[in-house]
Order: structure tokens, then C-alpha cells, then sequence
């Protein structure tokens, strides 16, 4: 039974990452797949060979997002762009979504942004806890008036807009405001400071990417030295 255990834990480690994995590609090529119902009928692929092949979403949407740049590159297609956002900006309800959606696209994106360019080492929920954070940006305003007259606050103090993910899914998080000061500015990249995070703490940046591993005959797994 010891071994059949053993067995069993051994399998699940190499079987559940594979699985987990071919899940996630099936349903982001799935997805992709639906773009092709933009097209007419006659175009469609499972209309033109008869059969589906799965993937070519993922091709088509692929060659519309480079369309895109390449049109929104030139001066002609530059121009059209800034109409259709001079448009969206004029619709009520629109504009609030559409304004806030780009300003976080911009900064997320942009070559020249800096969202998510450093990991941050900040104490969270409470002092005496540390967890890996990102960094957003800066307050200002009169958001940062308010963090520097409160108590124990000083007019140059610096704060930073700070991003905390959550474990073992780094897309729901906390954002929020710290003294510069309590921030530690990390030496590992951001990818790095994701898969740490991701990982739970098992993949250590600049350690072993797949540390060895005991199976104990109780079914303990424990990380071999």
C-alpha cells in the first residue's frame, strides 16, 4: 500500500500540471474559434473544407489584432482611430466605461508605461507580513493630500499605488496606497515575481524551476534539500 501511495502522489504531480494546461490552451483556442463567426457563412472554414479545425480562431484573430496595429500605425489610420474615440467619448454611459477601460489598457500596454514593471516586497495585511506586490503608479492630487496630512504624515512624503495579488490567482488582488519608505524594491522581474506567486512559493526565483520532491509512505510530499 506504502508503494501503491507513493505511486499514486507521483502520478498526480506529473498528470495534473499536463492536464490543467491542455484544459486552459482547449478553452483559449475554443474561444478563439467563435471569432470566426464574424465572417460570412460562405467564408466560414467549417463551410469551405467541410470540417472543423480547431485553431484557426486563434490564426484569424491573430492576423485582425496585427490589421489593426498596422492600420492604427499610419498617419490615415491614426486619424481614424482618434475620431472613433472622439465619438465613444460623446455617448453617456459609454464614455465612463470606455475612458476608464483605456486609461488601464494605455498603462498596462503602452511601451512606455510602468504598471507591473517592478515587484515590490510590502508588509500585507498587517505589519510583520510580508507578501510580494506590484508596482502601479503614484497617487496625486488630492488623494495624496489627503495621505500626507493624515497622522504621522508629512508634505514630501512620497506614497506608491501599490498592486497585492491573491494566491494562486494573481488576477484578483487589492490595490492600495503606501509610504514609499515601506516598500523594498525587488531584484527579480515581474514574470519571476509571478510564477513565485503563482507557485505558491514552491518555484523560488533564481532557485531550481522544478525543485525534486519526497513522496513519504504516508503520502507526506516534502521538497528535497
Amino acid at each position: 500500500m506504502p508503494s501503491v501511495r507513493k505511486w499514486l502522489f507521483a502520478g498526480l504531480l506529473v498528470l495534473v500540471p499536463l492536464i490543467i494546461t491542455l484544459w486552459v490552451l482547449d478553452w483559449v483556442v475554443s474561444t478563439l474559434d467563435l471569432t470566426l463567426r464574424i465572417l460570412p457563412t460562405s467564408w466560414q472554414p467549417d463551410q469551405l473544407f467541410g470540417m472543423h479545425i480547431p485553431g484557426l480562431g486563434v490564426l484569424f484573430a491573430l492576423v485582425v489584432v496585427l490589421t489593426i496595429g498596422a492600420l492604427a500605425s499610419n498617419i490615415i489610420g491614426n486619424k481614424l482611430v482618434g475620431w472613433w474615440h472622439a465619438l465613444l467619448h460623446r455617448i453617456p454611459v459609454v464614455r465612463s466605461i470606455y475612458s476608464g477601460v483605456k486609461q488601464v489598457s494605455d498603462t498596462l500596454f503602452s511601451e512606455k508605461g510602468n504598471a507591473f514593471r517592478k515587484a515590490l516586497l510590502v508588509q500585507w495585511p498587517h505589519e510583520g507580513m510580508w507578501t510580494i506586490a506590484f508596482l502601479t503608479g503614484s497617487p496625486a492630487g488630492d488623494v495624496l493630500g489627503h495621505l500626507q496630512s493624515m497622522p504621522g504624515g508629512a508634505e514630501h512624503d512620497e506614497f506608491l499605488s501599490v498592486y497585492v495579488p491573491t494566491t494562486p490567482n494573481p488576477t484578483g488582488g487589492y490595490f492600495v496606497m503606501l509610504r514609499k519608505s515601506a516598500c523594498i524594491e525587488l531584484q527579480m522581474s515581474v514574470d519571476e515575481a509571478l510564477t513565485y506567486i503563482v507557485s505558491m512559493g514552491v518555484i523560488v526565483p533564481g532557485g531550481p524551476k522544478n525543485p525534486q520532491i519526497k513522496v513519504a509512505a504516508d503520502g507526506a510530499i516534502t521538497p528535497l534539500s
